[in-house]
C-alpha cells in the first residue's frame, strides 16, 4: 500500500499537537448565533410559541383522526392491527406535551415531522400519477413547514429564564 502524506502538526515541547486558531468565518457564525439567540426572549409561565400551539392542533387531529378512523373500520394495506392505534397514541402524547410547551414533546413531533417530510420528498421518485405527485409535495410542504418553525420554538423553551433587561 503506497503511502500518503499529510500535513501534520509540530508538536509543542509539551508533547501536545498545535491547534489552530478559529478560522474568522467561525468566528463570524459564532457570533450570528449569539446575536440571534440575543433577540430571544424566555417563555413566560403558562406560555407556549404560536408554531407550538398550531403543532399541538396538528398532532391532535392526526392522532385522533387515525384512532377514529381505525375504530370506523378502515385499514391500511401493510398496517398492522396495533399500527393506527400506537402511532394515534404517540401523536396524541406529543400533542398533550406540545400543548405544556414541553421540549421533549416538540422535539419528538419535529422528528416525526422530519422523517415524514423525508419519505415524502422519496416518494415523488416513485409518484405514478399527478394525484400522487401533488400529495407528496403537500406532505413535504406541510411537515417541512411545521419541522422549520418549531426550531426557532424549541430555542425559546430550553432558554434559561433571564430578566430582561427593560425590566431591570
Amino acid at each position: 500500500m503506497a503511502s500518503r502524506s499529510r500535513k501534520r502538526r509540530k508538536p509543542t515541547p509539551g508533547g501536545s499537537a498545535v491547534r489552530p486558531a478559529p478560522s474568522s468565518r467561525a468566528a463570524k457564525t459564532e457570533a450570528k448565533n449569539q446575536a440571534v439567540r440575543d433577540t430571544l426572549e424566555p417563555l413566560g409561565p403558562g406560555q407556549r410559541p404560536q408554531w407550538v400551539t398550531y403543532a399541538a392542533l396538528f398532532a391532535l387531529v392526526l392522532g385522533l383522526s387515525n384512532v377514529v378512523l381505525y375504530a370506523a373500520g378502515v385499514r391500511v394495506a401493510g398496517g398492522g392491527a396495533g399500527s393506527a392505534v400506537v402511532q394515534g397514541a404517540v401523536l396524541l402524547v406529543c400533542a398533550a406535551g406540545m400543548w405544556r410547551a414541553q421540549y421533549w414533546a416538540v422535539m419528538g413531533f419535529e422528528v416525526l415531522m422530519g422523517v415524514t417530510a423525508a419519505f415524502g420528498a422519496l416518494s415523488l421518485l416513485v409518484a405514478s400519477s399527478i394525484k400522487g405527485a401533488l400529495i407528496a409535495v403537500a406532505v413535504v410542504a406541510v411537515c417541512g413547514t411545521f419541522f422549520w418553525k418549531l426550531i426557532r420554538a424549541m430555542a425559546r423553551i430550553q432558554m434559561p429564564q433571564r430578566p430582561r433587561a427593560d425590566r431591570a
